[in-house]
């Protein structure tokens, strides 16, 4: 039997209603390993290829032919906003068969909530953090809502592999099956997986499975792909020359922007006009001020604003007013977002996107270039590269246009190697041991020390937690009240750890800042942090503002609508870049070869950069001399290899070598005065490199290293080594160390940049 014939008639019906002629490829293994396998499944295909329905048409197939007698299927998503646009598909897809689907995260009523609660059944759409909630609350009723769960279905499983979240996403699920006694299959749906094996590995954790993982042949798509630079002020590279294979623009103009508009605004504003878009940025500050740029060259020129924004920080008003308007065919609207918009809601028709600068990962540019291209468009972005014009007298590694290279160096490893980020899944998760040891305490109530240790250590992403260290957590935490010994010498929550408990703030492992709400008359536009005194102005929502009233007790920011430009502050957005993005880099500095989506002004920025790389000898020689005892280091290492080098040459190496000024741009130099002589700068580093130490020795004597949300209430010795032991990448380091010392280290060519 096919998998078509095998489907239950209503998903055979909602097929021939939807039109489609055949089964997708990732459909039919789909069906095949979730209907003639018990094990976990981890489905990997293009954005837009049909990897929910693949999942769902097999799993409400099951269903029809043997009803769940509570919650069935939980399907996890990251965002609010993919939840909502599930929810619809998922609706449309059940209603027939009458299986009830529920959405709940912290938008959604508490009446549909209720109803789920009387009548667990059917499927579950649910984010992270609002599972937290659910556990932690309704503990109690966890065997009556999924005493019967079969499936829990993980979407953009890749975007919960690179930190806390998806280790308490893992956590949840294993605290969750244990309370109610079931041991669910899993499924992970993504688009953009590094390692296929070792997020199968992630996936069946813990559930005694191993995972199915269907290789399908990805067929070949036609990118519609340019790179263009601009230099924010002054001219431009390539003023009176003609790059030779420059990529001419893809489209003409539809608009004409304002005399003296930001070149690289300017022309995004004029390629936007009559389109539906969407601009991508990296950070919410950089949202803020992109869209009030645009809005403002709208108003100059007389036009209706055009322009919408989205990011996290947000309020649900004004995300949902983004997300309809992305939706609806009519309406011609671009909008200017963060990674909020990334992942894989169906925004519609969208025309093509554009990267404000260079996004960290491949995996993130595969996502934002996923966003476009569905019904049967080609998928189409538009970098736009912008940096302010180096000064004359600037110094080697301001001269480089890293963000273009960068750029450059992420296309390139997916064309060539189609390569993407692995998932980190070895770090030492002690934020996330407390935060899960104080949810553990929380829904279960008093438990001897043992039976905590035996819960929470238990859980398969605890693999590399001791139980030494876990004696020393806790010992911590009943000297800080975040737990107490009952008089039966068993723990409950203390009065700090019920203050961290109960705000709404706690069911996220993720670091946020502290948040204000912004308010205009009866409109709540956002959120900030670290808001002005009255009389300031911010901007938020595309929009400026002045502050009238800051409510500092209720964390309320009162503002009025006023022009002009200001930045904007949502806190820290640091990126975490691979190694290899930083070696092909260079290579992208060292080769010749033009690429076919390089426009004008970009080759011609390339080009300088190139001739500035082959004159200073930055990519075959580590080490350039600036002039006199000025010294720039070039690892070509990822940030936390980066981090480590840095801290290596501060601690073990600067004394003896008689370094001062250490002055990095990371990941890519480190600028910073040396007496002694270049041969001794690696001999030294190769001598210490050599040497046993302990990774701790690369922490500073008085730093306690606060890298995740809850690392605050740690004992100070975890928070040192989860930084030393599980941020820092020594391995990378020290082989880099080792190349440079058997490479290098011998030559006696001194080279100078003047």
């Amino acid at each position: 039997m096919n998998i078509f014939d095998r489907y239950a008639p209503f998903v055979q019906d909602f097929i021939y209603r939807n039109s489609w002629e055949s089964l997708r490829a990732i459909q039919v293994a789909a069906g095949d390993a979730i209907f003639n396998t018990d094990e976990n499944v981890l489905l990997s295909a293009s954005t837009a290829s049909g990897k929910t329905e693949a999942a769902f048409f097999p799993i409400l197939t099951l269903f029809s032919e043997d009803m769940p007698k509570s919650v069935g299927a939980i399907y996890i998503g990251p965002l609010k906003a993919l939840i909502n646009d599930q929810f619809m598909r998922l609706n449309d897809l059940c209603e027939e068969a009458e299986i009830p689907v529920w959405h709940w995260h912290g938008d959604v009523s508490a009446s549909h909530k209720a109803k789920m609660l009387k009548n667990p059944s059917g499927i579950l759409q649910i984010t992270p953090e609002s599972l937290e909630a659910l556990l932690l609350h309704k503990h109690a009723a966890i065997a009556k809502l999924f005493g019967d769960l079969r499936f829990i279905v993980i979407d953009e499983v890749h975007s919960l592999m690179r930190g806390d979240r998806g280790g308490q996403t893992l956590c949840l699920i294993e605290r969750l099956s244990k309370a109610a006694g079931v041991n669910p299959r899993r499924i992970g749906l993504s688009a953009t997986i590094g390692d296929l094996e070792e997020t199968g590995k992630f996936l069946a954790s813990g559930t005694g499975r191993g995972t199915v993982i269907p290789r399908i042949e990805a067929k070949g798509v036609k990118w519609r792909l340019s790179m263009e630079h601009f230099y924010i002020s002054g001219k431009q590279s390539a003023d009176g020359k003609e790059p030779k294979e420059a990529l001419p623009v893809l489209e003409n103009a539809t608009d004409t922007a304002p005399e003296n508009a930001d070149p690289g605004l300017g022309y995004v504003f004029e390629h936007t006009r009559g389109k539906k878009c969407l601009v991508f940025v990296n950070s919410r500050e950089e949202c803020e001020a992109v869209t009030t740029t645009l809005r403002s060259y709208c108003e100059a020129k007389h036009e209706p604003n055009r322009f919408l924004i989205h990011h996290g920080n947000l309020s649900q008003s004004f995300r949902e007013t983004a997300e309809a308007a992305m939706k609806d065919d009519d309406f011609s609207m671009t909008t200017v977002t963060t990674a909020t918009l990334e992942l894989g809601i169906d925004i519609g028709r969208l025309e093509r996107a554009f990267q404000i600068d260079a996004p960290f990962t491949v995996s993130s540019f595969l996502q934002r270039m996923g966003r476009t291209g569905r019904r049967d468009l080609p998928p189409e972005m538009w970098f736009v590269m912008r940096e302010e014009q180096p000064e004359p007298r600037a110094m080697l590694p301001e001269t480089i246009p890293w963000t273009l290279i960068q750029g450059i160096s992420l296309v390139q490893l997916y064309l060539e190697e189609r390569w993407v980020e692995p998932p980190k899944l070895d770090r030492l998760p002690y934020s996330l041991l407390y935060h899960q040891t104080m949810c553990t305490l929380a829904s279960c109530g008093e438990m001897t020390p043992a039976a905590l240790a035996s819960r929470v250590l238990t859980l398969s992403y605890f693999h590399r937690i001791t139980k030494d260290d876990f004696r020393i957590m806790l010992r911590h935490l009943l000297e800080t009240d975040h737990i107490q010994r009952t008089e039966n010498g068993g723990l409950i929550l203390g009065l700090a750890g019920e203050r961290e408990v109960n705000s709404f703030k706690f069911y996220a492992v993720f670091k946020e800042n502290e948040e204000y709400t912004v308010r205009s008359d009866s409109q709540e536009l956002g959120t900030i942090v670290k808001p002005p005194p009255p009389g300031e102005k911010i901007a938020i929502a595309g929009q400026v503002w002045v502050v009238t009233e800051v409510d500092h007790k209720h964390h309320l920011v009162y503002c009025e609508e006023v022009k002009g430009k200001v930045p904007a502050y949502f806190g820290e957005c640091p990126g975490d870049i691979n190694t290899k993005v930083l070696e092909r880099m260079r290579e992208s500095l060292r080769e010749n070869k033009t690429y076919p989506y390089v426009m004008a002004n970009a080759a011609a920025r390339l080009e300088q950069a190139r001739h500035t790389a082959v004159n200073s000898h930055m990519t075959e020689e580590p080490l350039i001399n600036l002039g006199g005892d000025m010294w720039c280091l070039f690892p070509w290492l990822g940030s936390y290899a980066f981090l480590a080098m840095e801290r290596f040459i501060k601690i073990k190496c600067a004394a003896k070598l008689g370094i001062k000024g250490v002055d990095s741009s990371r990941p890519y130099f480190i600028r910073f005065t040396m007496k002694a002589s270049r041969e001794d700068f690696f001999r030294t580093l190769a001598e210490e490199a050599e040497k046993p130490f302990d990774p701790m020795e690369l922490v500073y004597p008085k730093e306690i290293p606060l890298f995740e949300k809850y690392d605050d209430f740690l004992p100070a010795e975890l928070v040192k080594k989860g930084f030393a032991y599980g941020i820092l990448s020594m391995t990378e380091m020290k082989e880099r160390i080792k190349d440079w010392n058997g490479n290098i280290a011998n030559t006696n060519n001194h080279l100078t940049y003047g």
